[in-house]
């Protein structure tokens, strides 16, 4: 299972009461904040979401996902592991069909994206992929089946909520290049590592750090459009 990482941040009293950010695998540990609302935490739940790719390591849940072509599913690089398997085409988790991931890739610029090739055919649609970062102060949707508080636990049920993109110049939890984002309705957490950020339908983030604080920085897949398209030809 990937180490955790713990990313120490100092940022002005005035723009974000932060004091450090943790990927959002389900077992990595957080440097606490309190800043912003404390009950993905909070958005909607997702009634239909045939994209839809949840993480597994072994039989336990890791990581959320996407299907972004017939047998490749884009999520985090911090999410990789031993017995990587997926659960596809379904907002419930537990629904999901199973299938093992033969390979995972990760992209040279060490960005915080890693690629999974499954074994079969997803049978499945899937989502379309950016070629440019979302305009800073958009509306964007994420989704993945995180934690629904702070030190709760994970729905079966996927969910979404609102954020409005600060800056397309933040970091991943490797330091590549990221999508800062603040919550409108809600804001990701443990277990939305991997998980999608979408402008216009698109996937354009992938989710890498929060703070349970309101903030989340998403790895761009503009950044990584070229080796994406190398790797999975889509």
């Amino acid at each position: 299972m990937f180490p955790c990482k713990k990313i120490a941040v100092m940022v002005a009293a005035a723009t974000l009461a932060l004091v450090g950010v943790a990927t959002l695998d389900g077992t990595s540990t957080e440097i606490e904040t309190v800043a912003g609302p404390k009950p993905i935490v909070g958005g909607t739940n997702v009634s239909s979401a045939p994209w839809a790719a949840a993480v597994y390591l072994g039989s336990s849940f890791n990581c959320s996902g996407a299907v972004i072509a017939d047998k490749w599913v884009l999520t985090a690089k911090h999410c990789l592991g031993s017995s990587i398997n997926v659960r596809v085409g379904n907002a419930k988790k537990s629904l999901g069909k199973q299938i093992t991931v033969t390979r995972s890739v990760t992209p040279p610029s060490g960005a915080d994206l890693a690629l999974l090739e499954l074994s079969g055919s997803a049978g499945t649609s899937s989502v379309g992929l950016t070629d440019t970062d979302p305009p800073v102060g958009s509306t964007n949707d994420i989704y993945g089946w995180g934690r629904t508080s702070c030190e709760g636990t994970g729905p079966d049920q996927m969910k979404t909520a609102s954020v409005r993109v600060d800056t397309v110049n933040g970091q991943d939890a490797y330091g590549g290049s990221a999508i800062s984002s603040t919550g409108v309705n809600g804001y990701a957490w443990k277990g939305d590592s991997g998980g999608p950020q979408m402008y216009q339908g698109k996937i354009v983030g992938v989710a890498s750090t929060a703070d349970c604080g309101n903030h989340q920085n998403y790895g761009s897949v503009a950044k990584s459009r070229a080796w994406i398209r190398s790797t999975a030809g889509v």
